[in-house]
């Protein structure tokens, strides 16, 4: 099979040289080709492949360092694509842990998480013992069936569809960055040359969901929104240039052991908006339109960054950021809604001001000057045996009673005074992402529970009330 796709390759290089040096053809090599390539059966579904096809050789170059000298190969290897099998390389500097085909035949328990437009994602174990999941084709999806309603061909329509798959393939192999999903490794099958097999096998992530989202700790909410800009940050100075994230939406990140990353990268692009006047630079969101310039070289420069950061305004900030804030940080935070809204930051801009919030935050935003703590009383070495009967409170970092992030004793004493029924709390080693102390706050002191660890405040007023240790 191989050896027809080589001779194949071999006659078609020549018809190209043949037509380009013809000394009686009148037509430039260009016409010649697209009058060859136009006259074959299925040229619609052959015009939109060889298209994903060119985007797909610019990644391949970026991956492995390859540079093609002249368009006319480039256009060859465009041409020839139907007949060619086109695998993305595997990443030789993480070979020894790469995934392929065999791991994949040893995959376990598979389960369905979920599917779009293009693609199907599975969940199965590895002989080893680890979750991953598997992302392939989804052949009776909508992408797959819009084609099929169109050209009748569903051999080239799942060529279509798996170039998507192989561009993201390609992609998360050359854009690293902790907030894009990790690619373990991938499965290339093609015993049948009509129906190629491509599984993507990534880090197994939960949905992003944001109802859930709102419901917890503001530093929780901020940590989502502040990993979003580092990963908008990181895109747009990429070793391919600015990418954007043209189906940017909460549905394509997921959370890994708490952290946000993208994993939906086949709608990603790192070509900015062709223009030839900064009239083709609008950008239009449907509440707002924002111009760029064109520049010089024919290209809405920046185009790539304002989007992706607008997205993340509209989509991110605006829910997660001001919502049960700290009172210090609330005008710092309002500047970033503000200049992000009317993309009056970049993204250099936005990191630093996220970076600001953070240090504030950090610091205790000048709690140490209160004199609450005054009215406790310091218990070393025990913590309380809390029961179903102590209150609960929101945001909590536990459903079941009220845990807060404190940056010290002093703050955690303000926010007990805060609240009408609690006379005591707990601080012991556990922290936040932050650095910041966990501490519990309680209404009852029924029971001591011997903790090296831990720390229990106790109001002076309730220090009469019984209790067993």
């Amino acid at each position: 099979m191989r050896g027809h796709i080589i001779c194949s390759g071999f006659a078609l290089i020549l018809i190209v040289v043949f037509l380009k040096f013809s000394s009686h053809g009148r037509c430039s090599y260009n016409d010649k080709y697209k009058s060859l390539v136009r006259s074959h059966p299925s040229w619609g579904i052959r015009r939109e492949i060889m298209e994903r096809h060119k985007n797909l050789v610019f990644f391949y170059k970026t991956l492995l360092g390859i540079k093609f000298t002249t368009p006319e190969e480039v256009d060859v290897l465009r041409f020839m694509e139907p007949e060619m099998d086109l695998q993305v390389p595997v990443d030789r500097s993480e070979a020894s842990g790469t995934l392929t085909c065999k791991d994949l035949s040893h995959v376990t328990e598979i389960d369905y998480i979920g599917s779009g437009f293009t693609k199907i994602v599975l969940k199965g174990i590895l002989v080893n013992g680890k979750t991953v999941a598997l992302k392939s084709i989804h052949a009776e999806g909508n992408d797959m069936k819009s084609c099929v309603d169109r050209y009748g061909d569903r051999g080239g329509c799942h060529r279509l569809a798996t170039y998507k798959l192989q561009k993201e393939i390609a992609l998360l192999q050359i854009l690293r960055c902790p907030g894009i999903i990790q690619l373990h490794g991938q499965c290339y099958d093609n015993s049948v040359a009509s129906d190629i097999r491509v599984t993507a096998m990534l880090e197994l992530g939960s949905p992003l969901e944001m109802i859930q989202l709102l419901q917890t700790p503001w530093e929780e909410r901020f940590k989502i929104c502040l990993e979003l800009v580092q990963l908008l940050h990181y895109l747009a100075h990429s070793p391919i240039g600015s990418v954007a994230l043209l189906d940017f939406q909460p549905r394509q990140f997921v959370l890994v052991n708490g952290s946000l990353k993208v994993t939906d990268m086949d709608d990603a692009t790192s070509d900015e908006l062709p223009c030839q006047a900064d009239a083709d630079c609008a950008l239009t969101f449907p509440a707002r339109t924002f111009a760029v310039q064109c520049s010089v070289t024919g290209a809405c420069t920046g185009s790539n960054e304002k989007r992706n950061l607008y997205n993340a305004y509209r989509f991110f900030f605006t829910y997660l950021l001001p919502h049960a804030s700290p009172p210090a940080l609330r005008p710092l935070l309002q500047e970033i809604m503000n200049a992000t809204g009317d993309l009056r930051f970049g993204i250099n801009e936005t990191l630093k001001a996220f970076e600001d919030v953070l240090d504030l935050y950090k610091s205790g935003m000048n709690h140490s000057q209160s004199h609450a703590l005054k009215d406790y009383t310091v218990l070393q070495g025990f913590r309380i045996n809390e029961t179903d009967e102590d209150f609960s409170c929101w945001p909590s970092y536990s459903y079941q009673g009220c845990l807060l992030s404190v940056h010290d004793p002093t703050e955690a004493a303000e926010l007990c005074n805060s609240r009408p029924h609690c006379r005591n709390f707990v601080i012991g080693q556990q922290r936040t992402w932050t650095g910041r102390y966990l501490a519990s706050f309680t209404k009852n002191s029924a029971q001591l529970v011997p903790d090296e660890s831990s720390c229990v405040y106790m109001k002076r007023s309730s220090n009469s009330e019984n209790f067993t240790g």
